[in-house]
Parts: structure tokens; sequence; C-alpha cells
């Protein structure tokens, strides 16, 4: 235990995979894992999730889609645009495909009709946000392009999917609106959409009445809230960050942490729990922070950086409020040089 480790709790992670299915039943959960489980591992979460009833889990890209099927037989998507090579590799896999462009259409349409295994995929029509998916004025090329490949047996157009621009709840509802209209245009088309997912984490927990049939969230199961966004009722964080002291001084401790671990050196003046209560950091360098000192400081002695807030230390989205960022960065950025300690 001489290095720094964020020490990841099994049960946690349970705990909130169920608050959250509670909370927006009768929804279905798509459990996002982008950025290898937003750092904590997708090798033990994946089965672990699976275990607790997750059907559907969310890659983002094709690389972290099919690392997640080679772990698991449940349904995965991947909604980045991707290349011929990762579209084929991702159909070959029966993996899930977001698509939100002409391009991107022909060329799944493409790779199924040329190894005649049928693509699944999920239109998104793009509602507000403008970060990618079909134009409204594109929708009924986009529609009667995919409904002619589902006919051929190219294609099955499982849903349809948006992100909202959660900028305020009156374009939000224009969204949704939006949406539905979208919906009703690919249905009156002959289309039978099985899944529509309108909503991530904050608008699925926040606003039931514009859940889908199915809810694509992250951060919350992992016990990261939102930034400015108030404590979630049953969801705690699931991991924490421990680093050892490394040195005695006169005026500070060296802990063993630092900007080359990936904390953020702009955190400077947060608290952490040391064994003696909260103090506060004075410095950040590459391998070590300087902390305030405190009476009985010892070298085998740990200290927490963040974690579920039981010793009083801050939680990531704290730390992360303090430098204007999200609490998944905090956590994402750490180094393979901090271990991640899987515990029940």
């Amino acid at each position: 235990m001489s290095s720094p480790a964020l020490e990841i709790s099994r049960g946690a992670f349970r705990r909130n995979i169920a608050a959250v299915q509670a909370r927006i039943a009768p929804a279905a959960l798509m459990l996002v894992m982008k950025d290898d489980a937003y750092g904590h591992g997708l090798h033990w979460s994946v089965p672990e999730a699976a275990d607790g009833g997750v059907e559907w889990f969310g890659g983002y890209d094709v690389d972290t889609a099919l690392r997640i099927r080679a772990l698991t037989d449940r349904k995965v998507y991947a909604w980045a645009t991707s290349t011929v090579e990762e579209a084929e590799a991702a159909i070959t896999a029966g993996i899930h495909l977001g698509v939100g462009s002409a391009q991107y259409l022909g060329d799944v349409i493409d790779v199924a009709a040329r190894t005649g295994i049928r693509a699944d995929v999920h239109l998104k029509i793009d509602t507000g946000l403008h970060r990618n998916g079909f134009r409204p004025d594109e929708w009924a090329d986009a529609v009667a392009t995919a409904r002619a490949a589902e006919e051929r047996g190219v294609v099955r157009v499982v849903g349809v999917w948006s992100h909202l621009a959660e900028a305020s709840d009156d374009e939000d509802d224009a969204a949704q609106r939006l949406f539905h209209d979208a919906v009703r245009r690919l249905t009156d088309a002959g289309g039978r959409p099985e899944v529509l997912h309108l909503t991530a984490s904050a608008a699925s927990w926040w606003r039931p009445e514009l859940r889908g049939t199915l809810n694509r969230i992250g951060a919350f199961c992992y016990g990261i809230r939102s930034a400015d966004g108030p404590e979630l009722e049953g969801i705690e964080l699931i991991s924490r960050l421990t680093a050892p002291v490394a040195e005695i001084g006169d005026d500070h401790v060296v802990v063993g942490v630092g900007s080359f671990h990936g904390l953020p050196s702009t955190l400077c003046g947060a608290r952490v729990a040391t064994p003696d209560g909260l103090r506060r950091i004075l410095s950040i360098g590459g391998g070590e922070m300087h902390v305030e000192p405190w009476a009985g400081a010892q070298t085998d002695q740990r200290v927490v950086v963040f974690g579920p807030g039981r010793d009083g230390e801050a939680d990531a989205t704290a730390l992360a409020e303090r430098i204007d960022t999200v609490g998944e960065e905090i956590i994402t950025r750490l180094t393979p040089a901090v271990r991640r300690v899987i515990v029940d």
C-alpha cells in the first residue's frame, strides 16, 4: 500500500445500479461505461452489472463496446460515429450502432450487405443540442433509407434516440416534442422501434416525463453527481482515492500522490481527510503533495483525497467544482500509476 490507490466498492456499485433502476422503472437502464467504466475498470464492472440485472451496456465508441462484448452477452451499444472498419467489427460482434448521419448510415448499410450480417441501428434525431444526429429536415430521407434497408433484411431499426441540451426545462420540453414527432414519422413509414432513449443521467433522474423506454445513465451509477447538483438519494460514490504519507516536515506532511498520477495541480486549497481530521492541501507537485501537518503523523498512515464522505472528505464532484469541471474528470484522469483495488 505504498502507492496511491483508488479503492472501489463492488457493493456500492450494485446498490447504485439498483437505486437507479428503481428510480427510472418501468424504463430500462443502459449502463454507460465510457472511459473504462469512468476510470473504474471494465473487467470487473461489466460482469458485476450483468449479475445485477443490467440488460443494456453503452460503450460510446466501438473499441469500448468490443471490450464490453468480450465480457458479456447482453446488449451493447456504441453511438460514436465510427470508421467502416470499426462498423464492420461492431456488426460482426452484434453491437448496436447509433447512427446520426447519412454518410454513416450508408456505411453501415454497405457493411451489413457485404458481410451478410444484419446491423442493429438506432437512428438519432437532432433535437437541439447540435452535437450530431439527423436534422429535422433530413429525417424523412434517413427514415426512407433505413426502412428500405430494413425491408431488404440488411438492417433492423431497433431504436430512436437523441441528446438533450439540458439548457432549460422549456428547451427540453421542445426537444421531447420534436423527438416524439420523429418517432411518429418512423412508425408511419412502417418502422417498429423497440426502444426510445432521449435522456441521460440528469434528465432521467429528475425529469421522469422525458424518459423513454431506455435511459442512458453513467455517472450516477458510479456515485458521481452532477456538478453544482444536489445529492442523489440512495446513491454513493463507489470509489475513494487514498495515498500514503511519504515524509513528515516541520510545517507540512508529504503525501505520495500528485499531478503525475493525474491529480490536478489546481486543487491546492482543497481539504483531504487525515487520521486527525481534515487538512488543507498546500501544494501539488509531480509525484507528491504537501498537506497541512497534524499531530502524530506517521509514514504508515494514509490520507483520503476524495471518497464517499464517510470520513468527512469531499467527493469527486466537490473537488471538481473547485476547478470548474465535472466529477468524472477527477476520476477518469487518474493514471495507471494509481492502483485500482476492488473491495466488497
